[in-house]
C-alpha cells in the first residue's frame, strides 16, 4: 500500500464506479448501432447502471468515508421502490405488442422527464438549507433541469396520447398560441433572470414554482400543435430534452453518472433528431412550428376513401406474381406493425428465396411511429440485417425490381411528396415504390396514414390492392408461393 501513489488514496471510490458506468454506457451505445448486437448492447448498459446504483449505497468520498448512512427504514423505502420500478418495468416491456412500443417509449421518457424535475425540487431543498442564497452554477442547474423535466413530461404525454388515439394525431392549433409560447417562455427566461442576480422581495422558491408551472403547460402547448409523420421526431426530440435535463440534474447533485448518461441520451437524440429532419428533407423549426399534417380534412376523406379508383386482387392472383418475379421488394410500414406480421413476412420472404426470388426490404427512416421501428420488428422475426437497405441505399433498385409489396405503408410511399407542391407532405424523400414493375398494397381499407392524406399511389394502373389484415393476407400469400 505504501508504494500506491498518494493521488489514489484520495480519489472516492464511487469514481470508479461511475468511470466504470461511463465507460459501458459507451460501448452499450456502440453496440446498439446494429439490430444484430443491440441486445447485447442493452445488457452492457444494465451492468453499467447497476454498478452506479450498487456504487451509491457502498461507495466511499475522498475521506473513505460512506456516501449514504441510512436508517433501516429508510433503506427499506428505497429499496422497495427500486423493486416495484423494475417489476413495473419488467411486466411492461414482457407485456408490450410492438405496435404499443413507440407509446411505451413516449411514457417511459415522460417519466424520466418527470425525475428530473423532481431531483430539481429536492436539490433546490438542499442547496437552500446550505445557503439561502443560490449560487449562480445552482441557479442554471436546478432551474434548466425542472425546465425541461416538465416539458419533457407533459410533451411525452400528449405523444402518447396521439400515438394510441387517444387524442387527435393531427395538429392541434388554435388562435393565439404562439403569443401564449412566447408569454411562456419570456415568464421562464424572467424568472431565471430573477433567482440567477438574487433580486430582493422574489424569492428562489417562488421564480422556481412558477417556472415549474409554466414549463409544465408549454410541453402541451409546445406538442399538441405537431401532428402526422413528424411524431417520430418529437418523440426523438423529447428523449434528447429528457437526456439533457438528467445532465442537468447530475450537475446539481454532482453526480458524474448522472452527467454522462444524460449527455450521451441528449446528444444521441439529438443527432437522431437532426438525422431524421434531414431524411425528410425538413428543418426541424418546420417540425416544431409549422403545424404539419393540417391538411384540409373534407379533402383527405375524399381523397382517401372507397370513391378512389382503385384495383383489387386476390392472394392467389399476387401469390403467383410473387412467385415468378425475379425480384422482389418487401415496403413494411405501421400496418405490418398493427398485425404482428413480421414472421409471416418473413415465412413469405423464405418461400419466395426457396423459388430463387431475391427478396429485400426497404426501410424509410421516419415508418412506423418510432426512429427504427420497422428495423426493431424485423429482427424480432430474425430477418438478416443486410436484407435490409436504407432508402438512399433502396432507392435506385425499384426500377429493376418486378414487384413491390407494401405492406400499410401509406405516408413514405406517397408520390404526392415529389409531385404535389400543394401537399403538405411536399418534399419529404419517400421510397419510389411506384417505379416499381408492379406494385401490390396490402391494407386493411382505404383509411388514409397517420398524416391523414390521400395516396395517389393507389391509383396507379400498375398498382393493385390486396385488402384484409395483414398477417392473414401475407400467409395467404406464402401458402400460395409454397404451392407452386
Amino acid at each position: 500500500m505504501n508504494n500506491i501513489p498518494p493521488i489514489v488514496h484520495n480519489v472516492p471510490s464511487i469514481e470508479f464506479a461511475y468511470l466504470i458506468t461511463a465507460f459501458l454506457f459507451y460501448v452499450a451505445l456502440k453496440y446498439m448501432n446494429t439490430p444484430a448486437t443491440a441486445k447485447l448492447g442493452n445488457r452492457i448498459a444494465m451492468v453499467g447502471m447497476l454498478i452506479t446504483v450498487v456504487g451509491v449505497f457502498i461507495g466511499t468520498d475522498s475521506d473513505g468515508l460512506k456516501l449514504v448512512n441510512l436508517a433501516p427504514a429508510q433503506l427499506a423505502i428505497i429499496v422497495s421502490g427500486l423493486v416495484i420500478g423494475g417489476l413495473i418495468g419488467a411486466i411492461s416491456a414482457k407485456r408490450v405488442k410492438m405496435t404499443a412500443m413507440p407509446q411505451m417509449v413516449a411514457i417511459f421518457n415522460g417519466a424520466g422527464g418527470a425525475t428530473a424535475a423532481l431531483v430539481a425540487v429536492y436539490d433546490l431543498h438542499h442547496s437552500l438549507q446550505l445557503n439561502p442564497v443560490l449560487p449562480p452554477e445552482a441557479v442554471a442547474s436546478i432551474f434548466l433541469s425542472v425546465i425541461i423535466g416538465c416539458l419533457s413530461f407533459t410533451g411525452s404525454l400528449v405523444a402518447f396520447g396521439k400515438l394510441q388515439e387517444l387524442i387527435s394525431g393531427r395538429p392541434i392549433t388554435w388562435p393565439g398560441a404562439n403569443i401564449m409560447n412566447i408569454a411562456g417562455f419570456v415568464a421562464v427566461i424572467g424568472c431565471m433572470v430573477v433567482a440567477f442576480f438574487n433580486l430582493p422581495g422574489f424569492p428562489p422558491t417562488t421564480a422556481f414554482a412558477i417556472v415549474a408551472v409554466v414549463s409544465f403547460f408549454l410541453g402541451f402547448l409546445f406538442v399538441l400543435p405537431i401532428g402526422g409523420a413528424d411524431m417520430p421526431v418529437v418523440i426523438s426530440l423529447l428523449n434528447a430534452f429528457t437526456g439533457i435535463a438528467v445532465a442537468a440534474g447530475g450537475f446539481a447533485l454532482g453526480n458524474n453518472a448522472l452527467v454522462v448518461a444524460g449527455a450521451f441520451v441528449g446528444a444521441s437524440g439529438t443527432l437522431l433528431t437532426l438525422l431524421m429532419g434531414k431524411a425528410m428533407n425538413r428543418p426541424i423549426t418546420n417540425v416544431l412550428f409549422g403545424a404539419f399534417g393540417a391538411v384540409d380534412t373534407t379533402a383527405a376523406a375524399g381523397g382517401g376513401g372507397a370513391a378512389m379508383n382503385v384495383r383489387s386482387a386476390s392472394a392467389d392472383d399476387v401469390g403467383t406474381m410473387l412467385a415468378y418475379a425475379s425480384q422482389v421488394i418487401i415496403v413494411p410500414g405501421y400496418g405490418m406493425a398493427v398485425a404482428q406480421a413480421q414472421h409471416a413476412v418473413k415465412d413469405l420472404a423464405d418461400q419466395l428465396e426457396a423459388h430463387d426470388v431475391t427478396v429485400k426490404y426497404a426501410i424509410h427512416p421516419v415508418a412506423g411511429r418510432m426512429p427504427g421501428h420497422m428495423n426493431v420488428l424485423l429482427a424480432e422475426a430474425d430477418v438478416p440485417y443486410p436484407a435490409l437497405f436504407d432508402m438512399e441505399d433502396i432507392n435506385p433498385q425499384f426500377s429493376q425490381t418486378d414487384v413491390a409489396l407494401v405492406i400499410g405503408a401509406n405516408d413514405v410511399t406517397n408520390p404526392a411528396a415529389r409531385a404535389d407542391k400543394s401537399s403538405p407532405i411536399y418534399g419529404m424523400p419517400i421510397l419510389d415504390v411506384d417505379k416499381a414493375q408492379n406494385v401490390v398494397v396490402l391494407k386493411r381499407s382505404m383509411r388514409s396514414g397517420f398524416a391523414g392524406i390521400p395516396n395517389p399511389l393507389y391509383e396507379d394502373p400498375k398498382t393493385v390492392m390486396l385488402f384484409g389484415d395483414a398477417k392473414e393476407s401475407v400467409e395467404k400469400l406464402a401458402a400460395v408461393v409454397k404451392s407452386l
